[in-house]
């Protein structure tokens, strides 16, 4: 397949394209890096997790992993494409259920949204057991101030489109949402911002694990949280974010381009 989504020296702009074929390509390709970079942060638990990127030509259709293969393994040419009715219309691998009850359901309610990842990361799936969002204790974890939502209601492993309904109802207009004793997902406008933003809220899980095993956090007051979520909560501050892992895994792992 033909690179032509290199790293991009430009990285202050969210990108343009010429046509669909060139945004498809650029989606996947980030899709395929948030992969690599989810394996290299430890966020793969065997089968579990999965990213999703709505086409840019039929929005209905997303593109995800294929079900049973290593995050660290995935390229390009080895992601799927999966229609509104869970069918795989371009690939050779099954879909995860589980990623197409969740992910048809978000994308559905969310015509905003482009990607949307989940994962059963360390951090994440434990501070989901507590059954609350996060607190404003840092400069990062403000990005999600009055931004995540809380479905406390875990039933079992997802395979039901209408508990994925459920799922994006209480995401709402959120950019994630802790599935309690399950784990993270996020959403975002560009595949870039969605993995950013599952990455940076694992971190934040880790943070306030670690400040509540060691004493009281004090907490940003309202004002300012909300001060900073508009300052590091954007989606072109998400977008941009991203961008230097990008780079680093594309010099690193180039063969996730094939």
């Amino acid at each position: 397949m033909q690179v032509i989504s290199q790293p991009n020296k430009n990285i202050l702009q969210i990108p343009t394209f010429n046509s669909v074929a060139e945004q498809r390509l650029h989606l996947q390709q980030r899709l395929a890096a948030a992969f690599r970079l989810f394996s290299r942060f430890g966020f793969d638990e065997g089968i579990a997790g999965h990213i999703t990127a709505r086409d840019p030509e039929n929005p209905e259709h997303f593109w995800v992993n294929p079900f049973g293969v290593h995050f660290g393994l995935i390229r390009v040419s080895d992601l799927i494409l999966v229609n509104q009715n869970g069918e795989v219309i371009y690939g050779d691998s099954p879909v995860n259920r589980a990623a197409f009850a969740i992910h048809s359901q978000v994308h559905a309610a969310r015509p905003d949204v482009i990607a949307a990842a989940h994962a059963h990361s360390i951090y994440g799936k434990s501070w989901s057991t507590l059954g609350r969002l996060l607190d404003p204790i840092t400069q990062d974890a403000c990005a999600f101030y009055e931004d995540h939502s809380l479905f406390a209601d875990y039933t079992g492993v997802v395979l039901d489109p209408k508990e994925g309904e459920r799922i994006s109802q209480t995401l709402g207009k959120n950019k994630a949402i802790i599935l309690q004793n399950h784990g993270l997902l996020t959403v975002g406008k560009t595949v870039d911002e969605a993995a950013w933003w599952f990455i940076t809220m694992e971190r934040s899980c880790q943070a306030q694990l670690l400040a509540e095993a060691a004493g009281k956090p004090h907490l940003i007051k309202p004002e300012y949280a909300s001060l900073t979520h508009s300052q590091v909560g954007s989606h072109e501050l998400g977008w941009f974010s991203f961008q230097p892992l990008y780079e680093m895994i594309v010099q690193q792992e180039p063969d996730l381009l094939n």
